[in-house]
């Protein structure tokens, strides 16, 4: 069983910055990537960035490419999501997500969920 526990999300002003994380567990090999989705209200899921575990590759959106940035830490078998220069844009529930097929940014290659983070922009 994987579970997947986001923490950090909040209300900041535009140009501000968050960083979110998670903590995975269950099963692990070293195949697997780890990434963050984003769902604005009356939006369809959007792909944010992921990362490879093994190597520590790493993947974005072009619309988050240049404020972002994912991290992992092996050690504590989480993964980091750092990011800057916020936009109203960026307001969202941010889900953790898992996936053993990197890179990729379709939603349905990312069988494990968290239970998601609310990130508010305020302008």
């Amino acid at each position: 069983q994987v579970q997947l526990v986001e923490s950090g999300g909040g209300l900041v002003q535009a140009g501000g910055s968050l960083r979110l994380s998670c903590a995975a567990s269950g099963r692990t090999y070293s195949s697997y990537a780890l990434g963050w989705f984003r769902q604005a209200p009356g939006k369809e899921r959007e792909f944010v960035a992921a990362i490879r575990w093994s190597g520590g590759n790493t993947y974005y959106s072009d619309s988050v490419k240049g404020r972002f940035t994912i991290s992992r830490d092996g050690a504590k078998n989480t993964v980091k999501l750092d990011m800057n220069s916020l936009k109203p844009e960026d307001t969202a529930i941010y889900y953790c997500v898992r996936t053993d097929v990197f890179p990729t940014r379709r939603y349905e290659e990312y069988p494990y969920w968290g239970q998601g983070t609310q990130v508010t922009v305020s302008s």
